[in-house]
Order: structure tokens, then C-alpha cells, then sequence
């Protein structure tokens, strides 16, 4: 889910950038906020059912890779011990079986990959949609003219704390999920 949040974040960055338009007559948005997406997300209400779902569901997938790998290992290590004495059609039968089963992880490996990250899309985008609200919400209630996630800004030093959004954005998610 990490990797899921690290994708996101360029992305809400860009969406939180806020143009004023003048010839509407409102005042330009001045300031600025910060907040750090990914304690946001860690304490958003549902985030940890979600990856608990999420856990749930690919442990099956993830321990029949796992014992794939320790049987491709034990065939691996069991050919380099013998393989001084078998026949080159021995050696050969031994190498493709070991071959074969290393296409089927891989295989397996690649399938299960894109069905995580298909399901974590659904599970964690009605989330991140809260989470962008929210922040809109605030960036919109105090006039700021851009939000910066600080997890994404490794270039910062030092920050006001009263510019720091974050806890205000936990608080209204929690809030509103009473």
C-alpha cells in the first residue's frame, strides 16, 4: 500500500495546485499548507480494514509462491549435489524441470502482481478521494493557493508548524466518519 501512496502523491499535488482566477472577482489565494500524505492515509477511517482485506486475500497466493520457490530451491540444491554424477540426459531432464517450474513462478509472480494492484486501486481509491475532499476543503476554507505533501519533498529543512495540515485533515476524516 505504500507503493500506492507514493504513486498518489505527485498526483495530489498536482490536483491541489489551485489557479486563482481574477476576473471572477475573488480574492487570490495567498498562503500556503503542508501535510504528509502518508500519515494521512495510515490514519484515514478504513485504511486499516482495507489492508487487512488486502492481506487476507493474497496470503493464499502469496504461500503457494513461497512454497513454489522453496521447492524450485530444494530441486536446485538437490541438482548441484548430484549433478557430477548424472548422465547428460539426467542433468538435462533436471534443468528443464527446474527451468519449468521457474517459468511457472514466474509466471504466477506476474498474474498475482497485477491482480494486487488492481484490487488495491478499489479498496484504496474511495479512500484517497475522501482524503483529496478534505484537503480541497481546507485549501478552499483559508485561501490557500497550494497544499504540498512534505512526504514528497525531501528538499525540505524546515517548515512552520502552523503550516502543517496534516492533523486538521486526520481529524475531519475521523470526524466525519461518525
Amino acid at each position: 500500500m505504500d507503493r500506492l501512496i507514493a504513486r498518489w502523491a505527485p498526483l495530489a499535488l498536482a490536483v491541489l495546485l489551485v489557479v486563482p482566477v481574477a476576473a471572477t472577482g475573488q480574492q487570490a489565494a495567498r498562503g500556503i499548507g503542508i501535510v504528509n500524505l502518508q500519515i494521512i492515509m495510515t490514519q484515514t477511517p478504513g485504511y486499516q480494514e482495507a489492508l487487512a482485506t488486502f492481506e487476507a486475500e493474497f496470503k493464499p497466493a502469496s504461500d503457494d509462491l513461497e512454497a513454489m520457490a522453496e521447492r524450485r530451491d530444494s530441486l536446485l540444491e538437490e541438482y548441484q549435489r548430484t549433478e557430477v554424477v548424472l548422465t547428460p540426459t539426467a542433468r538435462q531432464e533436471k534443468q528443464t524441470e527446474i527451468q519449468q517450474l521457474q517459468t511457472r513462478i514466474d509466471q504466477r509472480v506476474q498474474d498475482l502482481q497485477n491482480r494486487q494492484a488492481e484490487r488495491e486501486r478499489e479498496l484504496v481509491e474511495p479512500l484517497e478521494l475522501r482524503v483529496q475532499a478534505v484537503i480541497e476543503g481546507l485549501r478552499a476554507e483559508r485561501n490557500l493557493g497550494i497544499i504540498f505533501d512534505a512526504a514528497s519533498m525531501p528538499g525540505i529543512a524546515a517548515v512552520d508548524p502552523s503550516l502543517d495540515l496534516t492533523q486538521i485533515v486526520v481529524q475531519r476524516l475521523q470526524q466525519s466518519q461518525n
